[in-house]
């Protein structure tokens, strides 16, 4: 599985607030970029964005000279930022939800920036889709809880971790694909083939239960 910081552009180039909207064109041009990030200008400062699409509808659209209007009158900040370690199908998700093309990706410090066309050109969704493999570690995952139970018994932790892991692979999967939760659970269909289960976790949940007194 992809991360953000497996398909990230590297060694971004940083702009101050203060820098003029020309400057930042021709370092657009220079380095290929549709955005820029901006600076922070001290360790509790935040990181702000540029784009191209903001030059295009706050300064071409409105006939005003790039030269004279500076970075901190168009940008935006704080902006969106992305953690390293999330799944590029997340990043595409949060793109999805939130409208931006483009965002910083941050831990601690700035460590380069995704963009949408990072997403198409170094994502594996074609050769390895979240969904494909989200569905070969449930299908594990349920193999691997029946084994468990069969082995070292229905009221063991084991077990209990192992249909846990199933379950949270189950939500995971109904959020990913958007659909509504499973009629019937994998669990729920192996406690229709056993039946004892509910009883002796009924009868571990009564014994832990304390008595009152009467």
């Amino acid at each position: 599985m992809l991360h953000a910081v497996d398909i990230m552009t590297k060694n971004v180039p940083l702009v101050k607030g203060s820098a003029t909207v020309a400057e930042v064109i021709r370092l657009m041009h220079l380095k290929g970029l549709g955005a820029l990030i901006v600076d922070i200008s001290d360790p509790d400062d935040a990181y702000g964005i540029v784009t191209q699409t903001d030059i295009v509808y706050k300064v071409v659209a409105y006939g005003k000279d790039p030269s004279r209007m500076r970075v901190y009158e168009i940008m935006t900040k704080p902006c969106i930022t992305v953690n390293p370690d999330l799944a590029v199908e997340y990043v595409a998700r949060l793109f999805a939800h939130t409208g931006i093309r483009v965002a910083p990706v941050i831990q601690g410090t700035l460590l380069g920036m995704v963009t949408l066309t990072n997403i198409l050109n170094r994502g594996d969704y074609l050769e390895n889709p979240k969904s494909s493999a989200l569905a070969r570690s449930l299908n594990q995952a349920i193999a691997n809880a029946r084994e468990i139970c069969s082995t070292e018994g229905f009221d063991a932790d084991d077990c209990v971790k192992a249909w846990a892991v199933v379950e949270d692979l189950e939500a995971e999967s109904s959020y990913l694909e958007n659909t509504q939760p499973v009629e019937i659970t994998a669990f729920q269909q192996y406690c229709l083939e056993h039946p004892e289960i509910l009883r002796i976790r009924h009868q571990d949940l009564t014994a832990s239960v304390p008595a009152t007194a009467g």
